[in-house]
């Protein structure tokens, strides 16, 4: 009996193009499928921190092997890691999960020249998405944390969504880190001055929803004392 996530993507697929391009109401049902598809897989897989960065760090970065360890070290603490599936710093963190022998998931992106899954994620727990905004969701539901090292235009968005999501209560707190003073230290003194002290558009306590280390085992800690004081559980 096929599952309700495939009929939705059959159903999708056996329509042309120019059928779905006049009603956008077909689109809603592949997203839908994308939904279900990722909540079926996701919620089997236990506690889990995401772990983002740049797509492109080199395997000799030291970003690269920071986050191999921060992974390494989570999945020795009982975490699973999750990452977007692609290169650099995702590859890291898988490679690092693999090594510990924990769980490691791949939430991949289909992207028309780049992105293909990197070969560290545990083959039953790879998923790709076509759509940015679903992916995001899983990683908001099923991440009891953010370990964010330096990256790009993706990585900024996926983390001041998790930032703007907690401010507003959307979905429950957990921990934010940043890790790499040297690279992240410019952006807080900006908000500081600028967002904070000059024009007042966010609140002081807003400072308190992510913290900013340099080490792996910083990183860890930070998401290990948190749990030890909060129950682990999806988001929203």
């Amino acid at each position: 009996m096929e599952r309700p996530a495939d009929l939705i993507k059959d159903a999708f697929e056996q329509k042309t193009w120019n059928e779905i391009h006049i009603t956008d109401s077909w689109r809603v049902f592949k997203i839908i499928s994308e939904l279900v598809e990722g909540f079926e897989k996701l919620a089997r897989i236990g506690p889990c921190v995401s772990i983002f960065g740049s797509a492109r760090t080199h395997h000799n970065d030291k970003y690269y092997r920071l986050a191999e360890e921060i992974a390494f070290m989570l999945t020795r603490n009982g975490y699973g890691v999750i990452t977007g599936g692609g290169p650099g710093i995702m590859e890291a963190a898988n490679k690092g999960a693999r090594r510990g022998n924990g769980k490691s998931v791949g939430i991949n992106i289909d992207l028309p020249f780049e992105q293909r899954p990197n070969q560290y994620i545990d083959s039953d727990k790879l998923i790709t998405f076509d759509h940015f905004f679903v992916r995001k969701v899983m990683f908001m539901k099923y991440a009891q944390g953010f370990i964010v090292l330096p990256g790009g235009f993706g990585t900024f968005d996926e983390l001041f969504e998790a930032i703007t999501l907690i401010q507003t209560k959307k979905i429950g707190r957990f921990p934010i880190i940043l890790v790499g003073k040297k690279y992240w230290t410019g952006l807080i003194n900006w908000i500081k001055s600028e967002m904070l002290t000059e024009e007042h558009n966010i609140s002081p306590d807003d400072m308190e929803l992510f913290t900013l280390v340099d080490t792996a085992a910083e990183a860890v800690d930070n998401i290990t004392s948190f749990y030890s004081r909060y129950l682990l559980s999806p988001n929203f």
